[in-house]
């Protein structure tokens, strides 16, 4: 039976890859198979419970992760893995002793970029006269708060679970001066702006314009006092709309949780992993169509054959198991299989980046990706494909990236439909992509004397301060009544 299943899975991933022309019918049947059976039963990506490279030694515990007992320097953690703790008292109150009320807005507090951000905020904040509590209002109204929300609670920062049915009541209950919103429902912001709160969204990415209609976007923005766009590239997919003077869309480059980088010494890191002197490519991404972890790895095989010690680890939450899949079985097609390594989700990304030789993201769009700027920041050299924030994030240290093209050529050109087309094909960038990576391996002895310059020049062009300062001083403003954002937030701007 086994070999049966396996092989109507492998008949379906080769029908996905391909695009047969096929009845709907099937087409249905397929998902289905990929869905449930090569994603809950064959594919999962690997634990963290076996090392990458398995050596002679004594034998580990099969229930424990390779990173428990991993110690790291530095003050004690949060749950979620940050150092800072929640201001308790904000910065920069009036005489009585009140500071502006900001509401952070969020549909989801779990483990993406966005929610990191939102977390960031919701401490950061009260360093620069702003009081924080964050809302939970999920587009899937089954959707629980999740590690980040959970973590957030347990630094005393209030959490509130709200649905479309509640949001309206506790808006006019609790009355924020200002709500920073990061992905929030279209009736939440309804909600907000009929009671008088003025709303500035943060785009953190560039999907939610894909195949959009200037109404719809036209009525969103009509609820709206400011946006905030976390890199140029997604400032401009949005200003092309037309639905915002221009004065009212700014740039506020995310900042570095230096609390995240506190990490293991560089030789416990990798004895957990069993490297020895092996090359070692790290990136950190969701398994899922936006990473384009399908042509990474493929490109990543033509490194291999000429660099028999260079190994890529993937790490990320699998979000989407049929597109896993497809990964998992190419990997088990290709040469170098035993050196790719695809990993769940790591908390503290740090324990892999201590390890890395290399970071490496070849996604078909982002807004700013905090996992490469945090490889960065632990002094990691990066190739970047062209997305939003990786030119901006190459230009503040040339010495240590470099930048691919977008795998689809014009990164203010992605769509659904054109991703959908070449998931599983060779990409425009992939002789740039793997030149890049080859020449990270072939210069590996060259970066470790120069890890910590790295990490210090990031720590100092992400500067958490700044990004918190810029985020402060646009809500303030909102409320104010300034209509010009930009001499605001572009005060001492990140390059």
């Amino acid at each position: 039976m086994g070999s049966v299943w396996k092989a109507v899975s492998r008949s379906a991933m080769a029908a996905q890859r391909g695009r047969w022309p096929a009845p709907a019918a099937l087409r249905r049947l397929a998902r289905r198979l990929l869905a449930h059976g090569a994603g809950s039963r064959a594919v999962v990506v690997d634990s963290w419970r076996d090392p990458l490279v398995v050596r002679e030694g004594p034998t580990r515990d099969p229930g424990r992760s390779i990173w428990d007992g991993v110690t790291v320097a530095g003050p004690p953690r949060q749950p979620d893995g940050s150092c800072r703790p929640h201001a308790a008292e904000p910065a920069g109150a009036d005489e009585s002793g009140d500071a502006l009320r900001c509401l952070l807005m969020t549909e989801s507090l779990d483990v993406g970029g966005m929610d990191e951000v939102v977390a960031f905020l919701a401490r950061e904040l009260p360093a620069h006269g702003l009081s924080t509590t964050v809302a939970h209002v999920p587009l899937d109204p089954v959707q629980p708060v999740g590690r980040l929300g959970i973590a957030l609670r347990g630094e005393d920062v209030e959490v509130a679970d709200l649905r479309r049915d509640t949001v309206r009541t506790w808006l006019r209950a609790t009355a924020p001066d200002v709500i920073s919103a990061h992905g929030a429902p279209d009736w939440a912001l309804t909600a907000a702006a009929e009671l008088g709160i003025p709303v500035v969204e943060t785009l953190h990415g560039m999907h939610s314009l894909f195949a959009a209609e200037r109404d719809e976007v036209a009525g969103r923005a009509a609820l709206l006092a400011g946006v905030v766009a976390v890199s140029r590239t997604v400032r401009d997919q949005y200003t092309s709309f037309d639905v915002l003077p221009p004065e009212r869309c700014v740039v506020v480059p995310n900042g570095v949780d230096r609390g995240r980088l506190v990490a293991p010494t560089r030789s416990d890191a990798r004895a957990a992993l069993g490297l020895g002197d092996e090359f070692l490519a790290v990136s950190l991404a969701r398994h899922c169509l936006q990473k384009n972890t399908f042509a990474l790895v493929s490109a990543f095989d033509d490194v291999a054959k000429v660099h028999p010690d260079a190994h890529l680890v993937v790490a990320g939450r699998a979000d989407d198991l049929p597109y896993a899949a497809q990964v998992v079985d190419l990997r088990s097609r290709l040469a170098s299989q035993d050196r790719i390594h695809l990993r769940d989700h790591v908390a503290r990304p740090a324990l892999l980046l201590a390890a890395a030789d290399g970071f490496v993201l070849n996604s078909y769009f982002e807004g700013w990706s905090l996992a490469s700027m945090e490889a960065l920041a632990a002094g990691v050299p990066v190739v970047l494909a062209d997305v939003g924030g990786a030119r901006e994030q190459v230009a503040a240290l040339p010495e240590a990236g470099a930048l691919v093209p977008n795998p689809l050529g014009d990164p203010l050109a992605i769509s659904w439909e054109a991703m959908i087309s070449t998931r599983y094909r060779a990409q425009e960038n992939r002789a740039e992509l793997v030149h890049a990576m080859g020449r990270l391996v072939e210069t590996q002895a060259e970066w470790g004397p120069r890890r910590r310059g790295i990490a210090l020049a990031a720590q100092a062009a992400f500067d958490p301060t700044l990004c918190g300062r810029r985020h402060a001083s646009v809500l303030r403003a909102v409320v104010d009544g300034v209509q010009d954002l930009r001499p605001v937030a572009e005060a001492e701007v990140v390059t």
